[in-house]
């Protein structure tokens, strides 16, 4: 490490004063969730320690600093926004700030030293510390020794600095360590998808660019299970489908180009804003460099046709540049992010890359849609409980869990993928065989298996995961292989005998990797103990030969010894680590040669060692410092050929993901008074008995019952609802439940009702509620027209599109207009099948155009006539008890003033209103009796 220069020095102050709002440096440690909300750290600190002249002089202290310190803060230069953990011999130190922020959240010791406080951890306890940094949401770095000490004393340079280096760059990983002490409190059970998500836009002539409209690319990248998940895409102006893809894929970060479209900005700042609790999404910029298309086709060529290692580079870069362009931007810009973290290596084969929209395969549920209908989280507290997912989420597993959540956010499209799923549910529920509990048994308390496969795919898991995983996995496939019999006789649906019947095969060279390894000395992390046989590492075991010869030749100098000593039974012993010691009486060390070394002593006893003894344990220590860096070496070598396997593996698991999910959605079927949908191709049509929402039925519990209703649409005749009534009287939660139960059953999974018919639908739209966006520019009205305007862009007649009370966002006349024209746009052009909720009697009158067509209704309710009886001389406001029941007809009234009285209105506020209430309708009939 060279001294700084004036230039230097000043860099750095400027370097450092442009990363207080610069580029976001994401560190990835092992075995630790993301961090769950940015943390950015001014350290000014360090600037003002700086100083322009060549002795390296802390100005603020006026002390030099000392070598460690100057590689810190070399270190520190690189990694601005992270903590760094340096290992120091047996302990990891911080510095600076750093410290003091471990103090305060670690509760440890931290004080000044030299030019910095500091604080210290031991390094057996390094992984507990640092998951509880990054749990607290800081971003840590591990900085480790390269070199060890008996190795480096034989060296040229050892008088100089141990050179170290930032490592262990790995992501998410929920195993538990086999000695790991954390509470399993600690853990979280809501825990997000961890997706890193790159998102690149290509505005490809000046008039779309004036309207807003662009050419989307993204790549999502899951480093805990290496999925790769891409996707290009038209968006207009509301930048629809990029909020979609994003509330879908939930990402704890995003890499940006450092600018973007206004629209694409303001949607991030958006949605942004809308997580600013823990799990705040963190924002990646990186140079439009990054981005621009020829830059991108440079590196993805050199990366494939160089750095891939294997023969099919050529194949698979052809492969990738059939990706749209905004894609392969994108990909190039992850390439560069990743390859920061040694993370690169899951972008090697493009064959599985997946494309996340597939609207011949998935019903569309945009955005939108998933946050109305609180698909994935409800609209309260963003939390999962309250949501679809929370209701079906019986799974037993991380991996199921996940696969859910896919399944939840893509329901099917075709029949005969339904019905297999709902074959096996159906079996799962009414079978009496045994199996199917032994089978669910196999899933309980397993550690994520697909996470730590992909651990040990980008070799970064500890002897101690490794061991977990492949014994996990070797376990599973012996408890499977028992029970391949009974599968071949009592599990009948092809989904679950096929799922099930292949796993022992996939898994099969499992057991293989497992019996090479030493058990105790895995779960200990010896890796020098770690492998059995030495035959297939012959440099380990021609180390090991050379440390027994060494400790051969010391133990035949004890021989030399007693002669000198004249002590016959004289044995060498070991005190604090120092081995091969004589000890000798002090009365007695006038007979200890005058070239031994006394290395210690007490008032009875001093020990010594010999010129040879001396030597030969130098030249130990080295041969043991050597066997560990082969041993690793060997280590990652034997990852590698593991890692052979890694798509079996991965297929595997994805099975038995699925089974979980079956597993899952037979217990959801359990519930009282679910039934198996009828789902069909090619019809247009709901038909729902006595459905209930899924979700208020399950908060509701036994305590209070859902009132249930039934639901007839049909292509064939009634295929559009108008539904008014009185507000609060139960027709949100009515429409969201049709909704619902057609995601249910098209997920495959049993509904809430008596019985259902379900023709598929092609996407579910909708558009409820009354809220503006601030961080979008948009208004209340904006955004109900935004909404209404991408439904009549995407809807077909074979959708199931749901407004509820469009038009309310701006004047009565120009709001029933607007209601009245949207709505006859659906009857007439679209044919979809609609749910129409308004407060807009004149919408009603469509009717009577389209008789065949249209049905009115009301959530029926009954006026509480003795109140409204009371002092009849004064007009009071009417009150109304509500029957969540829906009613054929069209309610005349919305009971406003019911809502009024509910929400603590003032009684003097409720006549007045009442009063002008009334004024008002008779204005309004005195009207319309005149025009007739």
């Amino acid at each position: 490490m060279g001294l700084f220069t004036a230039r230097t020095v000043f860099s750095f102050i400027v370097n450092v004063s442009q990363g207080l709002q610069g580029r976001l440096i994401y560190l990835i440690i092992p075995n630790c969730t993301f961090p769950s909300f940015i943390y950015r750290r001014s350290y000014a600190s360090y600037e003002n320690t700086q100083n322009t002249s060549d002795t390296n002089l802390n100005k603020r202290t006026k002390s030099i600093y000392t070598p460690l310190e100057l590689q810190f803060i070399e270190m520190k230069k690189q990694y601005k926004d992270a903590v760094l953990c340096v290992e120091c011999g047996y302990k990891y130190r911080f510095f600076g700030e750093d410290a003091e922020i471990a103090a305060k959240e670690l509760n440890i010791y931290c004080h000044q030293d030299h030019n910095f406080m500091t604080a210290s951890i031991p390094t057996h306890r390094l992984f507990v510390h640092v998951r509880r940094l990054v749990a607290k949401g800081y971003k840590v770095g591990v900085i480790k020794q390269m070199e060890t000490a008996a190795l480096k004393a034989a060296g040229e340079n050892k008088s100089s600095l141990f050179s170290r280096k930032l490592t262990h760059l790995l992501n998410v990983n929920p195993l538990l360590k086999l000695d790991d002490s954390v509470d399993v409190e600690e853990v979280t059970t809501d825990v997000p998808d961890n997706y890193l998500l790159c998102i690149c836009e290509n505005g490809e002539n000046v008039k779309d660019r004036k309207k807003g409209d662009t050419v989307i690319g993204i790549m999502a990248i899951q480093p805990t299970t290496g999925e790769v998940i891409f996707d290009s895409f038209r968006d207009c102006a509301s930048r629809l489908e990029l909020e979609s893809r994003v509330l879908r894929l939930q990402p704890v970060e995003i890499i940006l180009p450092s600018s973007l479209s206004d629209q694409s900005e303001k949607l991030i700042n958006s949605i942004t804003s809308m997580r600013l609790r823990d799990d705040r999404i963190r924002i990646e910029r990186m140079e439009n460099l990054h981005f621009e298309y020829s830059h991108a086709f440079q590196l993805i060529t050199d990366f494939y046709a160089k750095e891939v290692p294997d023969t099919t580079g050529p194949q698979k870069l052809s492969a990738i540049l059939s990706l749209d362009k905004p894609v392969i931007c994108s990909l190039a810009a992850v390439i560069a992010y990743l390859k920061e973290f040694n993370l690169e290596k899951m972008l090697y084969n493009p064959s599985n890359f997946k494309r996340l929209s597939s609207e011949t395969e998935y019903m569309t549920i945009n955005g939108t849609t998933m946050k109305n209908l609180e698909i994935l989280q409800n609209q309260t507290d963003m939390k999962t409980k309250g949501s679809l997912l929370w209701v079906l989420d019986h799974t037993k597993t991380s991996f199921g869990r996940r696969r859910l959540k896919k399944w939840v956010t893509q329901p099917l499209m075709k029949s005969s993928e339904i019905n297999a799923r709902l074959d096996a549910v159906s079996e799962i529920l009414l079978s009496e065989s045994s199996v199917f509990g032994q089978i669910q048994n196999l899933l309980c308390k397993l550690p994520d298996i697909e996470r730590g496969l992909c651990s040990v795919f980008h070799k970064k898991c500890s002897t101690q995961e490794f061991f977990l995983i492949v014994s996990t996995l070797s376990r599973l496939d012996l408890e499977i292989q028992a029970l391949v019999p009974v599968i071949h006789s009592h599990v009948k649906t092809p989904l679950l005998q096929n799922a099930l019947l292949e796993i022992p095969e996939l898994l099969s060279p499992v057991k293989h990797y497992l019996k090479i390894l030493n058990e105790e000395a895995a779960k200990t992390g010896d890796k020098t103990q770690l492998f059995k046989d030495l035959t297939d590492f012959p440099v380990i075991r021609k180390r090991k030969e050379e440390i027994l010869d060494v400790l051969s030749k010391i133990q035949l100098h004890l021989l030399d010894i007693r002669k000198k000593i004249k002590n016959p039974s004289a044995e060498y012993v070991t005190v604090s680590g120092q081995e091969f010691m004589i000890e000798v009486k002090n009365s007695h060390k006038s007979s200890v040669p005058s070239d031994w070394v006394m290395v210690s002593s007490t008032k009875a006893v001093s020990r010594f060692h010999s010129p040879f003894i001396i030597e030969n344990y130098r030249h130990l220590n080295q041969l043991r410092e050597q066997l560990v860096l082969d041993c690793s070496a060997e280590w990652l070598n034997f990852l590698d050929h593991f890692s052979e396997h890694y798509h079996p593996v991965s297929k595997a698991i994805g099975h038995l993901a699925t089974v979980d999910c079956l597993f899952s959605l037979a217990q959801v079927a359990k519930q009282g008074d679910y039934c198996r949908p009828t789902v069909q191709d090619n019809r247009q049509e709901i038909i729902i008995k006595n459905g209930r929402h899924p979700v208020i039925d399950v908060l509701l519990g036994e305590q209070d019952q859902y009132v249930p209703n039934t639901t007839n649409l049909s292509g064939d005749g009634e295929r559009v609802m108008i539904i008014t009534g009185p507000n609060m009287g139960g027709k949100s939660s009515y429409i969201k439940q049709v909704a619902l139960i057609t995601v249910m059953a098209q997920i495959g999974s049993y509904v809430p009702a008596e019985e259902s018919i379900i023709g598929v639908v092609d996407g579910i739209f909708t558009r409820m509620g009354a809220a503006d966006n601030i961080y979008k520019g948009r208004s209340t009205f904006m955004e109900e027209l935004t909404d209404t305007a991408e439904i009549i862009r995407k809807a077909t007649s074979r959708s199931l599109v749901i407004l509820d009370e469009l038009g309310r966002g701006t004047s009565t006349h120009d709001g029933i207009a607007i209601a009245y024209a949207a709505l006859e746009h659906f009857i007439r052009d679209v044919e979809s099948l609609t749910l129409f909720v308004t407060h807009y009697p004149s919408v009603c009158e469509l009717e009577k155009v389209y008789p065949e067509k249209v049905g009115n209704y009301h959530m029926a309710f009954l006026v509480n006539e003795e109140e409204s009886a009371e002092q009849k001389d004064e007009e009071n406001p009417e009150f109304i008890t509500f029957l969540y029941q829906i009613t054929k007809g069209v309610s005349a009234r919305s009971y406003g003033l019911n809502v009024a009285k509910l929400a603590d209105i003032p009684e003097e506020i409720l006549k007045k209103a009442a009063h002008k209430s009334k004024e008002l309708e008779r204005i309004m009939n005195m009207k319309r009796s005149e025009q007739l």
